[in-house]
């Protein structure tokens, strides 16, 4: 067995030649990483400098497919990577000169995530690494920029050449746990890795950065997980616009709905039209006289009338569909046409009275568009939804139900959140600041409009299944 220790793709790259020109196969040879720690070797091993190396060998010749990946995946922190390069290396020359062009094959697999691993780590680097302005007298300028950054990978030699290009008049360091980089506008100096508690103190400029996010922030567009995907939360100490992010996404519901309900400097929001008197605000009677002259969107102009929530007022659980359909605003009632009826099998299927639960929508006038004479269903928007949601939060208030059943994507939104996906989450219980039973299933409506007949009776037996699932919960 020969013991060969590598640092860089460079350092490899010579052994590799060496070890191949010695004609030893990857099973007699033990790697080891020297950033990683070598230390002794537990195994009776020869040094590669002891081997009986031609100076003069076979050139070793190897598709620009695996150089080209092989440089970024040398760079990744798996220990295992020498290893696997010098596997791939050697049977690219004995016998499998094809072999990088097998998408399926494990070890170019490995390679393929290790080099695109790489990448994305050198991006993020480019991306959030913050300078530290400090003022230094042994500079040309008398000051000097340090940051300190946490990759993943062994990426600082590979990240460097973009901060020269984009930094060339500043004399600048970054410091990582692994290693170091320092440009004094001239030169490159690499040294060792040092903590965090090594970078200097805050710099009062970072305030502009605090500043500046708070100012762009759209919380229409705050997407939490996509974020911290993008933007892991390992690297929020050392970017000073991240300290406002916990403060930022505690209030960007409020945020959002202030953003959605003012248009062009006019307030979009049925808030106004709740009665005034606090104990009026708790009773169903009086809120749905207040909502027949709401006005706080334009939805009100082409409706017959509002369609307010019906059942009583010590309902158990609520169900909350998306608006009133053509025979609903006709009509006043909420479900009372095909939808409807879809609604009450599948509750008498899940052995609910639908006479003892009470059920609304999330918007409270009839939008649609017309074909002819025919009124045609059209969705409402967010804002919309979000001009209405004060009448369905007074419904909340006023009934304090023990469970909420949102009936299709909109409803299922606008009170389980922007991010809720009806396909993937649907029946899953939740716990909100309405009920502690809050779930979301499909609509009747959509399982009418399904043009397959085995999707409908699945969409069905879906729907049916959610809610019988309510029901059994509350008896509990």
């Amino acid at each position: 067995m020969h013991h060969a220790t590598a640092d860089r793709w460079e350092d490899f790259r010579v052994l590799a030649r060496q070890l191949a020109a010695a004609r030893l196969s990857p099973a007699e040879v033990r790697w080891t990483d020297l950033r990683d720690g070598a230390g002794d070797s537990l195994f009776d091993e020869e040094p590669i400098a002891n081997a009986a190396v031609p100076e003069d060998g076979p050139p070793l010749k190897v598709p620009p497919a695996f150089l080209k990946l092989a440089r970024g995946a040398a760079c990744h922190s798996d220990p295992g990577r020498w290893e696997t390069l010098y596997g791939l290396l050697w049977r690219l020359s004995h016998g499998e000169p094809h072999l990088m062009s097998d998408a399926a094959d494990p070890d170019v697999v490995r390679l393929t995530m290790w080099a695109k691993a790489v990448r994305r780590d050198v991006h993020k680097m480019k991306a959030f690494v913050r300078f530290r302005r400090i003022n230094d007298a042994n500079t040309s300028h008398g000051e000097r920029f340090v940051a300190w950054h946490r990759p993943d990978h062994h990426i600082v030699r590979a990240a460097a050449p973009f901060f020269v290009r984009r930094f060339a008049p500043m004399h600048w360091a970054i410091l990582t746990p692994r290693e170091s980089v320092e440009w004094d506008t001239h030169d490159l100096a690499f040294g060792p890795g040092v903590p965090r508690s090594e970078l200097p103190a805050d710099d009062p400029t970072e305030e502009l950065w605090d500043t500046y996010y708070r100012h762009i922030f759209n919380p229409a567009r705050l997407k939490i997980k996509a974020m911290k995907a993008e933007l892991p939360v390992r690297h929020w100490p050392t970017l000073p616009e991240a300290a406002a992010i916990p403060d930022l996404i505690r209030s960007a519901a409020d945020r959002e709905r202030r953003m959605i309900s003012t248009t062009e400097g006019f307030a979009m929001s049925a808030a106004e039209y709740l009665p005034e008197a606090p104990e009026r605000r708790t009773d169903l009677s009086a809120l749905e006289r207040a909502a027949e002259a709401c006005k706080g969107c334009d939805l009100y102009k082409d409706a017959t009338q509002t369609v307010f929530g019906a059942g009583p007022a010590d309902a158990e659980i609520v169900f909350v569909g998306e608006q009133p359909g053509d025979n609903e605003d006709r009509q006043g009632e909420p479900f009372v046409g095909p939808a409807g009826q879809v609604l009450n099998d599948a509750l008498e299927d899940a052995g609910i009275d639908r006479s003892k639960v009470y059920i609304t929508n999330a918007v409270k006038h009839f939008k649609h568009t017309l074909q002819g004479s025919r009124r045609i269903h059209a969705k409402p928007s967010a804002r919309e939804v979000t001009a209405c949601k004060p009448w369905i939060e007074a419904e909340f208030a006023a009934i304090k139900p023990k469970a909420i059943v949102c009936l299709g994507a909109t409803a299922a939104q606008a009170i389980l959140g922007r991010d809720f996906r009806i396909t993937k989450q649907r029946g899953e219980i939740r716990e909100t600041d309405f009920s502690p039973i809050t779930t979301a299933t499909w609509h009747p409506s959509a399982i009418l409009r399904n043009p397959e007949e085995d999707a409908t009776q699945r969409m069905y037996d879906d729907l049916a299944d959610d809610l019988y699932a309510v029901a059994q919960l509350m008896t509990k």
